[in-house]
Parts: C-alpha cells; sequence; structure tokens
C-alpha cells in the first residue's frame, strides 16, 4: 500500500471516530446539529468531543477544553463545517484559531447559510490547512435530518410498524408482537428522535409510556405529540400522569374548555391545528408546527391507520418495519400485508435488513 493509501486510510479512521462522537447526542441537541471531534497529534488521539445535550457548547469547544495537551500543530477532524458566526456562543472557528491547530479536516459543509463555506476563508487566513470532503457520504446520511430541517418546512419523520410473520400488526392474546430485543431496538430509536408522534387513540387502547427505558438513557426520552382532534384524552393516562417529567404537547381542532383547562393544570402544552376535508388533523400542518416549535427529528409510533396516512401523504422518511418470527393466524388482526406492500411500491427507496435473535428489522429510505 502507497503511501497516500495509508495516510488517506488514517483520516478515514479518525473521521469515523468523529463520526461515532456525534452519534452520542443524537436527537438531542435541540435545533443544533449533533457533531462529533477529534484532535489528534503524531497520529494519536489527544482528545474527543460531541456537541452537549440541548445542543450547547459545540463538539469542537468540548475537545478542545478536554484536551490536556498543547494543540499547536494538532489536527482536528470534525463531521460538519465549524461554525463561524456569533449566536449564543463565541464561533468554534474563532477557538480553533486560537489554539493554533494546524489543520482542520470536516466532512460536508454546513447547509446553515451563517456558516455554509465561511470557515474555509478564515482559517486560510490563519495558515490552517483545510481538507473537506473524507466520508462525505457516510456523514451526508447521519445528517439528513439536519439537512432536511435546514432546507425544508418539514421535520425528518421516521415511523416505527411491527407484525407478524404473517403481516398482523394486532396480537389478540398477548401485547407485544415483537421480543424483547426488537422493542430494545424500539426503546434506542427513541432516543435518538427529539419527539414521538402518535394518536390518542393509541394511548387509549395501548395507554404506553412512550419514553426511553434502557438503563443510562432514561434522560434521552424525547418529547410526546399525540393527535387528539377532540381532547378525548384520558388524564389518568399514562403519558399525561407524567407530563411533568417529558414534555407533552396536543395537537387539536374542536375545544374542550374544561378539558383544556384540566391538561394545562397537568403541564400538558395544547395547539390548535386545521383540520383536511375529511375533518382529521392535517398532518402536514401538524409537522409543520411540530418544527416551529423546534423539532427536527420525529419518532412516528402509532396504528396502522395513522402511519397508513402519514405515507399517503408523503411524510415519511425513514420507515422502520419488525417483523416478528411468529404466526398469529387467527389471532392476528389488523392485517398489514396488502395496503402495505401496495403502497410501498409506489415509492422509491433503498432497504437495509438487520437480523434480531430470529426477528428481522428492515429500514426502508423512502427519501
Amino acid at each position: 500500500m502507497s503511501t497516500n493509501q495509508n495516510k488517506n486510510q488514517e483520516h478515514k479512521f479518525f473521521m469515523d471516530l468523529a463520526l461515532r462522537q456525534a452519534r452520542v447526542n443524537l436527537g438531542n441537541t435541540k435545533e443544533n446539529p449533533s457533531v462529533g471531534c477529534v484532535i489528534t497529534k503524531n497520529n494519536s488521539v489527544i482528545s474527543v468531543g460531541h456537541t452537549s445535550i440541548n445542543g450547547r457548547p459545540h463538539a469542537e469547544y468540548n475537545a478542545i477544553n478536554h484536551s490536556r495537551e498543547k494543540l499547536n500543530d494538532s489536527n482536528l477532524y470534525v463531521t460538519l463545517e465549524p461554525c463561524s458566526h456569533y449566536g449564543k456562543t463565541p464561533p468554534c472557528v474563532q477557538k480553533i484559531i486560537r489554539h493554533k491547530i494546524k489543520k482542520v479536516y470536516f466532512s460536508i459543509k454546513d447547509p446553515d447559510f451563517r456558516s455554509l463555506n465561511k470557515s474555509t476563508k478564515k482559517f486560510k487566513k490563519s495558515n490552517i490547512g483545510v481538507n473537506i470532503g473524507i466520508s462525505s457520504n457516510q456523514t451526508k446520511d447521519f445528517y439528513k435530518s439536519y439537512i432536511l430541517f435546514k432546507k425544508n418546512e418539514l421535520p425528518f419523520v421516521t415511523c416505527k410498524l411491527a407484525a407478524s410473520r404473517d403481516f398482523f400488526t394486532i396480537n389478540k392474546k398477548k401485547k407485544w408482537i415483537t421480543n424483547k430485543y426488537s422493542r430494545g431496538r424500539v426503546h434506542l430509536m427513541r432516543s435518538n428522535h427529539d419527539s414521538i408522534i402518535t394518536s390518542s387513540r393509541t394511548i387509549g387502547i395501548d395507554n404506553p409510556f412512550l419514553n426511553c427505558r434502557i438503563n443510562g438513557l432514561e434522560s434521552t426520552s424525547p418529547s410526546r405529540i399525540i393527535l387528539d382532534n377532540h381532547l378525548k384524552i384520558s388524564h389518568n393516562s399514562n403519558v399525561i400522569k407524567d407530563s411533568f417529567k417529558y414534555k407533552t404537547i396536543i395537537f387539536f381542532n374542536r375545544n374542550n374548555k374544561k378539558k383544556a383547562k384540566l391538561l394545562k393544570k397537568l403541564g400538558v402544552k395544547t395547539y390548535k391545528i386545521s383540520v383536511n376535508k375529511n375533518g382529521d388533523l392535517d398532518l402536514k400542518k401538524a409537522l409543520i408546527k411540530a418544527r416551529k416549535l423546534g423539532f427536527s427529528r420525529i419518532f412516528l409510533e402509532s396504528g396502522l391507520k395513522l402511519a397508513g396516512n402519514f405515507l399517503k401523504e408523503n411524510l415519511v422518511n425513514d420507515l422502520k418495519f419488525f417483523i416478528s418470527n411468529e404466526m398469529l393466524n387467527k389471532n392476528g388482526n389488523g392485517s398489514i400485508r396488502e395496503y402495505f406492500t401496495t403502497l410501498l411500491k409506489k415509492k422509491k427507496f433503498k432497504v437495509e435488513k438487520v437480523n434480531l435473535f430470529g426477528e428481522k428489522l428492515i429500514s426502508y429510505r423512502i427519501k
């Protein structure tokens, strides 16, 4: 292998480490992207950092501050172009320049117009080398929700569905269709999103908690957004009972002043959303409102009807489909087979498959 090939592999290795750092707080950095940073000196890692919970401090700031060595003549690897504008904190570009870092490698440019293409000029003016594009395809895929958030009025939506091997979504005899490994993966997915959307009907049937119950990740539980046209939700449901612990929002249309007043006392925020021609809440308007409230990564956990409506209206970006190894036969209800396959045939997507101890997780990247 040539020297250049060795160098390229070395740079890719450090950028992949930075991307691992970025994954730490994915879904928990509010409107800021989750960024990862690695600093090296003499081909050894001397410090790492990632964007903090709620988006500040930034990854570069944390990596620089965590270093116990002087940073002059070091290399800095960061997944996203460093910020160069003043916001609630000073720009990371200035901090990098001040610490005399020799070269900055960033994987992709920041789509935020306040930073786009601005860092390179400032670095070069300070005699700091710049390299752009290492692992860019992998990084673009990681930042697909952030890129969409910056370019679109809608947040990124991941839809989760589960079915038996014979494509039923409801088990008449048991609560769960999938095994504990599949359910654990769902909890991990929740932790990587800043909100969950569901319906009051799902709350009424399943009475879920909709939080992350993985040891050590409880604090990353997302906010809950409930679609409840008539404010029918029970104030004794689990999501309402712990609404002071986890931010809970209800989108409604037909007002019930008494119920709205009670929900406010229980810590629930309510927002009126317009309805479509069928009298149901307008899903696109609901997502636009969610974005205005600061949510960029939404996890849709609901019954087949609401999930299907999201898919029909082209509002789903990723679909996570869990398939149990169990045949339900006469104990199954809510068949997804014909409805699901017909809908997906009309869409362009990439597919990834994961084995979960006999069960399958199929990820459809729809757009």
